[in-house]
């Protein structure tokens, strides 16, 4: 029986309440992402740099899965269907939050955009980015190149 009891208390501590939710309704919990480096950026359809830098996100996101969590964030206040025709038009394959985080990581929010924050491990804000970015800039900025 103590077991029992020991194994559900454990159970239940791994169980982290999501600090945020996807456009999707995905939980996630910062905890869980404490040894990876954060970049969140900020987007819109409308903002031409925006949309050229995109593909460049998706690949550090897919190549660098294990040590970079890219997250985004659509500049525009839009409802959750109109947020998901936004990410489909530009091609993003990343999760976007569905609230903007900026007061979490107390931060501003953008005002020039594409804007990228960039969290360090453990949850700092190491850089704002301001301006187009390229795989290059971004590696560098996480100390990869």
């Amino acid at each position: 029986m103590k077991l029992l009891i020991m194994t559900i208390l454990v159970l239940l501590s791994a169980c982290q309440k999501p600090n945020f939710y996807d456009v999707n309704g995905r939980g996630y919990s910062y905890a869980n992402m404490e040894e990876k480096w954060l970049l969140i950026n900020y987007w819109a359809t409308w903002c031409g740099p925006c949309i050229k830098e995109i593909s460049e996100f998706n690949g550090i996101a897919n190549d660098f899965e294990d040590v970079v969590v890219v997250l985004g964030v659509n500049f525009e206040s839009v409802d959750r269907a109109t947020n998901e025709e936004h990410i489909e038009k530009m091609g993003i394959e990343f999760p976007v939050y569905a609230e903007d985080p900026y007061e979490h990581f107390n931060v501003d929010r953008p005002v020039v955009l594409p804007t990228t924050i960039v969290i360090s491990p453990g949850g700092k804000v190491h850089d704002i980015l301001v301006g187009p970015q390229t795989r290059e800039t971004l590696l560098a900025a996480l100390g990869l190149d």
